[in-house]
């Protein structure tokens, strides 16, 4: 979607989803009508979100505007992150390079494995007892 210089993607990271809105502005972020302030308390979080703007050297030079869902903060700022990035990559495609040396383009697959029945999780099992 790219109508008067806006470009839209999608991040997603854990089971959490953010939909990204990337337009020329002076570095606003807004997140789920909040400030980015408001919203994200976590200061890795926060470091963490702006890392391809800080990559890219457009701090200042876009304004983004977020809806996310699901899973908890770290996984929020991680979509954000993705749908940031692949926003950037529709604005400028010269930032390919840069951006996927950091490892940022690639969409981070881990997920919570599932409790198995019989079990007392994922992995962890109840004690064995010999007598």
């Amino acid at each position: 979607m790219n109508n008067d210089n806006t470009y839209y993607a999608t991040g997603k990271r854990k089971s959490a989803i953010a939909r990204t809105w990337l337009f020329p502005g002076t570095g606003k972020i807004i997140i789920n009508n909040r400030s980015f302030d408001d919203y994200i308390t976590v200061g890795n979080s926060k470091i963490n979100l702006k890392q391809p703007l800080a990559l890219t050297n457009t701090l200042s030079s876009y304004d983004i505007n977020v809806k996310v869902k699901g899973g908890g903060i770290a996984g929020q700022a991680g979509a954000i992150r993705h749908g940031i990035t692949k926003a950037l990559l529709l604005a400028n495609p010269e930032f390919r390079s840069v951006l996927k040396r950091a490892g940022f383009i690639t969409r981070d697959a881990r997920v919570k494995e599932r409790k198995k029945y019989g079990q007392k999780g994922a992995r962890a099992r109840f004690q064995f007892s010999k007598r």
